[in-house]
């Protein structure tokens, strides 16, 4: 199990754990309930979770660039530090 910040392009990894908690903030923009659910929901809608398979396309300077099912997917370093998976042959 590692991180997937730490794939090399051209590598595929089907991901394990995505250990982001939800994060609650307070919200004035007066079309919800004031509670927003942020960092782990958009990472469910961006469909990074537990089984999934992702390609590492973009591994260098500034964001990752994955491929998750049909789609490219940008994401942060950080971000993609807390996501842990395993390397596919």
């Amino acid at each position: 199990m590692m991180p997937l910040a730490l794939l090399s392009p051209g590598e595929s990894a089907e991901i394990l754990s995505v250990n982001i908690h939800l994060e609650k903030r307070s919200c004035c923009c007066g079309q919800c309930d004031g509670r927003h659910h942020h960092r782990g929901q958009r990472t469910e809608e961006m469909g990074l979770r537990a089984g999934k398979v992702v390609e590492m396309l973009h591994n260098g300077a500034g964001p990752l660039l994955l491929r998750v099912d049909d789609a490219r997917i940008a994401l942060s370093r950080g971000m993609a530090m807390k996501i842990f998976v395993r390397r596919i042959q």
